[in-house]
């Protein structure tokens, strides 16, 4: 019995994606390398998962520099038509390929490293920042409460004086009405 077709579609639940991409990753790899061993063929594979976490593989060193030389031959008559200012994938694709010729897997972690030190000082200058903008909101809240209070208390001054005022002037009123 064989089996089943499987549909090759977008997996919509996120933990169900990660395994079978992570299953797929390393039998993708085992894969290459049973390739180059069993077919004596030189083969590089990289993978960017959707977190952009880089995962490769190359059979030799020198795969990466041949890979640039033959492309960049073919790729002389591709560029002439520049007229766009997007960068395609594959200009990425070499681009990435370049810079990971430069660097070892050490280098690679260290700039992991690097990244995330970055990552946590700027969540923590965001959290900064938040902090004293909700403190100065604060600080103006009650400065405004400040000056509505001590309102209140002239305009509720000014209520009293005039409310005098008006039973005064009605005494007055009702003193000279009396006196004529």
């Amino acid at each position: 019995m064989g089996r089943k077709k499987l549909e090759i579609k977008r997996i919509e639940e996120n933990g169900a994606r990660m395994v079978c991409f992570s299953k797929r990753r390393s039998g993708l790899i085992k894969k290459a390398k049973e390739l180059s061993v069993l077919c004596d063929v030189d083969l590089a594979a990289i993978i960017f998962s959707n977190r952009g976490k880089l995962f490769q593989y190359c059979s030799t060193d020198s795969i990466l520099q041949r890979y640039q030389a033959e492309s960049s031959t073919g790729s002389r008559e591709e560029k002439s038509s520049d007229d766009s200012g997007f960068i395609t994938s594959d200009e990425i694709l070499q681009k990435v390929e370049r810079e990971l010729d430069e660097l070892c897997v050490t280098d690679l972690v260290l700039l992991e490293k690097q990244i995330e030190v970055a990552l946590i000082q700027t969540r923590s200058a965001k959290t900064q920042r938040m902090l004293d903008t909700v403190s100065s909101l604060r600080e103006e809240k009650n400065n405004l409460a400040d000056e509505k209070r001590s309102l209140e208390e002239i305009t509720g001054s000014n209520r009293n004086t005039s409310k005098k005022k008006m039973i005064v002037d009605l005494n007055n009123v009702a003193d000279d009405r009396m006196t004529e």
